[in-house]
This record gives C-alpha cells, sequence and structure tokens, in this order.
C-alpha cells in the first residue's frame, strides 16, 4: 500500500481542481447560462417579462403585458395581417370577413350606401370554420360512457391537485359558434367586471339588460352572498348576439359601428367554452388558485403550460393546432427585409417560449448581450452603448452592437402623449381670442423636440394633433403641421419663435407675463401625482419652458387619489396625460375631446373637459364613417378647430426602439396585433454557437488564484518536510 503525505494530498487536490476547471470549461453549457443544459439547442425563444400579469381570463383583460399570453392563447374571429401597413384586419377563425347589413327603424334592409341617420342597426352575421380544436385541458375530458371527468370534483379527487397539470386527463374539442356567443355574454357577467361592458352596452343591442337580468339571477343563485358561483348563461338569452347553427352566429349593433371589426380582433371577443366556465367556477379549484384568470383555455397557437409569475412563464406549441400560414404577400420592403422567405409555411415555427421575470433593467440587457434572451427593447442605461445617431439625425446601432450582428427595429407607437388644459379653468380655460392665445402662446414655448431629446433619447416625434401616424386621418409634410406652433420651411416644420410666443402672451393680456389686470405676475398649476426626486428633472425642464415666456409655474404634487379626485372634479388645471390606440381608427382619439365624454361633467376620458359644438357635431358625423375621402376632409376640419382652440400642448408621439439577435427571424413591428409570437422563428444552432463564443469562461484569473495558493503551501509544506526528516532522523539515531 502506498501511503500519500499531507504535502502531495494538496498538491493533487489542487490539480484535481484545476483539471476540473477546465474540463468544465470545454464542456457543451456555459458556466453562467441560466437555462438548463438539456435546452441547448432546441427550438425555444426566451423572452423576459417585467410585471407579473393581473388577469387571464378575455372577459378581464385589458393590458399590453397581459395580452402578450392570452393573445397567444385565444383566438378571436379576426386578426390584423402581420405585414401590411397601414394597419388591415382580415379573417382569423371566421371564413370570410363579416360585412354588415344595414336596417332602417321598420326592419327594411338598406343599401350600403344609407345615411347613417337612416341606419336603426346593422347585423353582423359570422361563419367560422370547421375543424378547429382547443388545447388539450381537463375541462374536456369524458370517460368511457361520456361523462365529464372534472365537472364535480370531490375532495378526494381534490387531494392531489394542485396545479392544472396535476390532473392526469385531458380532452378537447370542437370550437363552435356557441363558445363565442358564451364569451360575449361574459362580458356581462356581475362577478367579472369587464372593462368594456359600459362602452360595448351602447352598441350591442340589448347587453345593458341583459347586465341587467344577469345580476338578478346571479343574487337569486347565491342568496346575496358574495361569492363565486356558476351562473349557467345558456338560460338566458342576449337579444343582440345569437347562434344560428354550429358554426355561425350574429351580432346586433345600435346603428352603425365599423369600429366593431376592430374589437374583434380583440381578446374580449374570444371563444370561451362552457365547459371551462363550469370546471373553474368550482370551489375547490378555486381555493388552489386554478381558474380562467390563471388557467387559459384556447385555439390558438400556444397553451400555457407554466404560470409562476415570481419566476417564469411558459407557452408551449398547442399539440391541436389548427392550420394556419405565414402570409403570402408583402412589400418591396419586407421582400428586402427577408419578412417573405417563410411566405406560406405552416405556423408555427417555434416549439416553446420561456418568458423570465427581470424586474431590472441592467440584468435583462447583459443577459441579451450574452444571448440568453432573443429580443430586447432599449432603456436609458443602456441607451448608449446600444444607439448612435447619424449626422442626419438617424438613429442606428453602435459598432458595439453591429460586431454581434444584433438589429435595430424602429416604430413610432400609436400612442398620444399631451399636456392638458383644464377647459373649465377660469385663467387657462375658456374659448375667447385672448384665452386660446394664451394657450397657443404656452404651446409654442414648450419644446417638446428638446424633451423628446433629452428624456426620450430621441425615441419619438412631436404630436401636431391628437391622431398619430399609421391611423386614418393623420396628415405628413406641410398639409399636417400644426399652423398655430410651427412655421413650414425648406420642406420641415419649425417651431415658431419665443419671440411670437411673447406676442401671443402680451396679445392675451399678459405683456411680459403680467396680468394687465392685477398686475401681478401669471401664475400656473401644475397638477400631478408623480413626487419623486427621480421627476426633479422633468419637473425643472417644464419649468424652465414656461419661464421662456415669463411666465411662473407651480408643482402641484398630490397623492394619485387626491390627483384622480381633482380630475373627475374639474379642479385642476394643467396636467399630463396619454392615450394609446384600442384600435387604429381616428374616432378612438378624437373621441378625447368629445364634448359629451368630459370627464368632470360625464365622467368620460375628455380629461380637458373641451366642448365645442362645431367639432362635437363634425365628430357625430365622423365617428362611424368608414374611411374615405370624405371622411379625411371631416377629420381635417376638426383639427383644425382643434388647433386653433389648443386644448392640449399636443406633447409627442414615442418610438419604440426593439433589438434583437440575428437568430431572431420574421421580426416587423405590429403594436395591434396580439399574436405575432406564431410568426417569428428562431435558429437554435446559430444561437447555441455564438452563446459557446460569447460566453467563454475567463480562467486565468482561477489559475492565478490557485498558483498563489500553491505559492503559499510551499513554505508550510518546506516546513512539514523539514519536520518529518528530523523526526525520521531522530528514530534512526534512538533505534
Amino acid at each position: 500500500m502506498i501511503k500519500c503525505s499531507p504535502s502531495r494530498f494538496c498538491i493533487h487536490t489542487v490539480c484535481l481542481v484545476l483539471l476540473a476547471l477546465v474540463l468544465s470549461a470545454c464542456g457543451q453549457s456555459s458556466w453562467n447560462n441560466p437555462y438548463p443544459a438539456s435546452e441547448a439547442g432546441k427550438n425555444i425563444a426566451y423572452r423576459a417579462f417585467s410585471e407579473r400579469p393581473k388577469h387571464l381570463d378575455p372577459a378581464k383583460s385589458y393590458n399590453a403585458n397581459e395580452y402578450a399570453f392570452i393573445g397567444e392563447i385565444y383566438e378571436p374571429v379576426l386578426q390584423y395581417n402581420y405585414l401590411k401597413q397601414p394597419y388591415a384586419v382580415e379573417p382569423l377563425t371566421a371564413t370570410e370577413m363579416p360585412h354588415p347589413v344595414y336596417y332602417d327603424a321598420e326592419g327594411h334592409e338598406l343599401p350600403e350606401s344609407a345615411s347613417l341617420d337612416k341606419i336603426a342597426y346593422s347585423l353582423y352575421t359570422i361563419h367560422i370554420k370547421p375543424g378547429i380544436l382547443y388545447q388539450p385541458h381537463p375541462a374536456f375530458a369524458k370517460d368511457a360512457q361520456g361523462n365529464y371527468l372534472y365537472h364535480h370534483l370531490s375532495d378526494a379527487q381534490l387531494e392531489h391537485i394542485y396545479t392544472l397539470s396535476d390532473f392526469p386527463r385531458t380532452g378537447t374539442r370542437e370550437l363552435t359558434a356557441a363558445d363565442y356567443v358564451y364569451e360575449i355574454k361574459r362580458l356581462a357577467h356581475p362577478k367579472l367586471h369587464s372593462p368594456i361592458l359600459g362602452l360595448m352596452s351602447e352598441y350591442i343591442v340589448g347587453l345593458g339588460d341583459y347586465a341587467k337580468t344577469l345580476q338578478t339571477a346571479y343574487q337569486q343563485l347565491t342568496d346575496g352572498k358574495d361569492e363565486l358561483a356558476y351562473l349557467d348563461l345558456t338560460k338566458y338569452p342576449l337579444k343582440g348576439v345569437k347562434q344560428l347553427d354550429r358554426y355561425t352566429f350574429q351580432i346586433e349593433v345600435k346603428g352603425k359601428y365599423p369600429q366593431l371589426q376592430y374589437w374583434l380582433t380583440m381578446p374580449f371577443f374570444s371563444p370561451v367554452p362552457q365547459e371551462a366556465d363550469i370546471f373553474y367556477t368550482q370551489a375547490g379549484l378555486q381555493q388552489r388558485n386554478i381558474t380562467l384568470d390563471w388557467y387559459p383555455v384556447g385555439t390558438g397557437a400556444y397553451m400555457l403550460t407554466e404560470n409562476n409569475p415570481n419566476r417564469r412563464m411558459v407557452l408551449k406549441r398547442n399539440p391541436n393546432f389548427h392550420d394556419d400560414y405565414y402570409p403570402r404577400e408583402g412589400s418591396e420592403q419586407d421582400r428586402a427585409d427577408g419578412l417573405l422567405a417563410d411566405a406560406g409555411k405552416k405556423l408555427p415555427f417555434i416549439d416553446e417560449v420561456v418568458f423570465s421575470l427581470e424586474k431590472e433593467n441592467i440584468p435583462y440587457w447583459n443577459k441579451f448581450l450574452q444571448g440568453y434572451y432573443d429580443v430586447s427593447g432599449v432603456s436609458s442605461d443602456s441607451f448608449d452603448k446600444a444607439i448612435s445617431f447619424s449626422q442626419q439625425g438617424e438613429a442606428e446601432l453602435s459598432p458595439a452592437m453591429k460586431e454581434k450582428h444584433i438589429h435595430l427595429l424602429t416604430a413610432v407607437e400609436p400612442t398620444t402623449f399631451y399636456l392638458g388644459f383644464n377647459m373649465l379653468d377660469p385663467v387657462v380655460g375658456g374659448y375667447s381670442e385672448q384665452q386660446r392665445k394664451l394657450r397657443q402662446a404656452i404651446s409654442i414655448a414648450i419644446n417638446y423636440e428638446e424633451y423628446i431629446s433629452i428624456f426620450n433619447n430621441g425615441r419619438g416625434i412631436p404630436a401636431y394633433s391628437p391622431i398619430p401616424p399609421g391611423i386614418f386621418g393623420y396628415r405628413t409634410g406641410k398639409a399636417g403641421i400644426n399652423p398655430y406652433v410651427y412655421d413650414w420651411r425648406d420642406e420641415h416644420a419649425q417651431r415658431k419663435s419665443i419671440a411670437q410666443a411673447k406676442k401671443l402672451l402680451a396679445e392675451a393680456g399678459y405683456p411680459n407675463g403680467i396680468d394687465e389686470k392685477t398686475g401681478k405676475p401669471l401664475l400656473i398649476n401644475f397638477d400631478t401625482p408623480t413626487t419623486g426626486s427621480e421627476n426633479k428633472a422633468w419637473f425643472d425642464w417644464l419649468i424652465k419652458q414656461f419661464n421662456k415666456i415669463d411666465v411662473q409655474l407651480n408643482i402641484r404634487g398630490t397623492t394619485y387619489n387626491r390627483f384622480q379626485d381633482k380630475m373627475n372634479k374639474g379642479n385642476a388645471q394643467i396636467f399630463s396625460w396619454g392615450w394609446n390606440a384600442d384600435y387604429p381608427d381616428p374616432e378612438n382619439f378624437l373621441f378625447l375631446l368629445y364634448g359629451p365624454n368630459g370627464k368632470a361633467q360625464h365622467q368620460g376620458e375628455n380629461a380637458a373637459n373641451y366642448e365645442n359644438p362645431a367639432f362635437d357635431k363634425l365628430f357625430v358625423k365622423m365617428k362611424n364613417m368608414d374611411n374615405s375621402p370624405e371622411r379625411q376632409a371631416i377629420i381635417d376640419q376638426m383639427l383644425t378647430i382643434l388647433q386653433n382652440d389648443s386644448p392640449w400642448v399636443w406633447g409627442f408621439h414615442p418610438k419604440s426602439f426593439t433589438l434583437y439577435h440575428d437568430w431572431y427571424k420574421n421580426v416587423k413591428p405590429n403594436t395591434m396585433a396580439h399574436n405575432t409570437l406564431k410568426y417569428k422563428r428562431v435558429d437554435p444552432v446559430e444561437r447555441e454557437t455564438l452563446r459557446r463564443e460569447w460566453n467563454k469562461p475567463v480562467l486565468w484569473p482561477v489559475l492565478l488564484l490557485f498558483g498563489l495558493l500553491v505559492v503559499s503551501l510551499v513554505p508550510a509544506i518546506i516546513t512539514y518536510r523539514r519536520k518529518e526528516h528530523m523526526a525520521a532522523a531522530k528514530r534512526t539515531r534512538s533505534s
């Protein structure tokens, strides 16, 4: 037997550790890879999310971070074409685009050219494709006799159920027209509090009364108790929504409402099977948080297989997904960008999408650069590292990003941020010529080009009206500018001078910022719920804008609830607000200034409480028109009125910046579509190769550390060996 001294043991240990490090460095996975080695090279997309989705029930959900998931799971009858610009609606589960048939008050059919005042109601007949199946789900599971296995769960059956995946059996069935009717009825369910019930009650015939019927029925069912119980909606007919046969249903709307086509692309109008409602309403499942709000069930390309919003959420390919194909048509630019390389191919391309929670921007950004996320936004922290600007002011990738073959995608969002004047306020509101000139002077002074540059890293364009680019009614060039704030020079809009703003201010009765009537400086209050120190730079900048025309600005910060109360009562003076399009129609922006939508008097979305009879009359005429030159002419008149009255400082339209790796394919911005993952494709081989290249372990610090450790051990080893020699010599002399 060979004996090993402690000195040899130390040296051998160090060598073994070093060998293990070298071998692991040569392995298949990088040391910093956050994903299991088993996922290497698989057809998986990796994304991040920063905020837990609150609702996944399509009747309740109304947030972009929620639509990122349920838009891929649920299928309304219509969708937005992925490639076409401007936005175009097309069939999804419908066999064709539904075209309304118009009727007068006596029930006589009218021609398509009928005037709005003649149309009493419109009838949409929607045919859906046969053969579409739901994802596998326990709500559909049946025994050999055809009885549902899990609709009446006992305590014994629930004993080992903690998540949806704990159910041993699943089933499926065909999508039918009844499922769409059922979901529209759910919008009126008293326990769901759908955010669009009020709006849809104005259009879908009988929906408002239906909500009252369900309220009464539910109170009787639960004996007035505040609990969730199953209410069989099939027992209560809804006048304006009817199933005609297995694959056909009708929606009856009041008057003419062409915007219905846009609502029919949204999850609110997705199919929900009655079986899922029965299944999820069981008390035992609700206690375990197994609900439709947590586990959606749909016919879309993906299904939610893991819902752990404190860590990650996973979408997997729906094995029952029906035939669906990548668009065959696109623009020449689409072709040049490679967006038609998959034309006509069957969808989806990706097997699984893993969403990981990232609350902080810096870890998210670093993981993107390491190749562990396929796509990323550009935060302020990383903007200078990722983006540079050409001499023409165009955003482009930095050399470091180009070296990694990262791509940049920019798009102006269908969003308007603005500074609003409370038109009920005696100083900044009102409709006299002097009051208009005060608002126009302020509009010139607040330089939103500068704001975009300083606070948004150039990500945005100035707004000339409420309507953003990409929405019908938006005009480009000289015809599109706000002539009260801008001049058209050298083929560009140029903000009017401060001298012109001061001239308007004097004509408004405030020469050099002094009120002619009182002799006191003009003081204007900016009401805001934002009070943190992180907003000091923005407040300082805003005060500076007013100072340019000798007007004093007072920042009145308060709690959000107090701010809401001020807005609801019309007590604010000026404020900052924004609106993101629900659908790509000018009505969805111009209604923000329609008099009967005033916030203080009517609890509407007209936060400025603006009311101009001429504008309101044109709005009523325009809102339900089809897009046409006549509609554009009316919108032009409306914008002229708004620009003159200046109830808003028109602000800006933000621009999104998206970065994505070269292995992530078919990327095109479409801010209206909610189901775009099915069009994306990844090259997992290229991704894995680059991940290894970018994440090679740096071993020299480790080797240096162990080298220092060895060196530090040498004196101890020498001392130890000397002691052993001395002891051995002593033993020899003794013997």
